[in-house]
């Protein structure tokens, strides 16, 4: 990567739908060249996917909070067990964590309730789960998709 290449990059991650035509007249760089650099990105997985970033709220999913989760020995490994809370579709972002808790959780619901239905009904049944901390979103000032 180069500096042309981080212009590209940033103008995609704001709006991931802008042509090469317009990334072109936004950077100075020609048009093939836009396009044959988000191509090599593309290739060399900097790029991973394009997406669409919603807006949770008019999706009913007003509440956002992140949920810290204790592992304890089982028969699913820690990676096992990431992946099958990941697998959940409230759960937005699944990460594992050194330190004093194994796994970072970002889950949305449509209220503090849902949420917690998640986190005691289902999250701390699973074999694997010791514990849980769960901590509640004010407001989200920036989000990358």
């Amino acid at each position: 990567m180069n500096g042309k290449d981080g212009r590209i990059l940033e103008i995609l991650k704001n709006n991931g739908r802008m042509s090469t035509v317009e990334i072109s007249g936004k950077t100075g760089i020609p048009r093939v060249t836009v396009h044959e650099r988000m191509k090599k990105m593309l290739h060399a997985g900097v790029i991973r996917k394009f997406s669409v970033v919603p807006d949770y709220s008019k999706l009913g999913l007003n509440t956002t909070a992140f949920v810290l989760v204790g592992y304890v020995d089982s028969e699913n490994s820690q990676r096992e067990l990431a992946k099958k809370i990941g697998a959940m579709k409230e759960v937005y972002e699944v990460h594992i964590l050194a330190g004093e808790w194994d796994l970072l959780l970002k889950v949305r619901g449509s209220s503090i309730e849902d949420i917690g239905g998640l986190v005691v009904d289902r999250i701390r049944k699973m074999d694997g789960v010791g514990r849980t901390e769960t901590i509640p979103c004010f407001t989200t000032v920036k989000e990358e998709g």
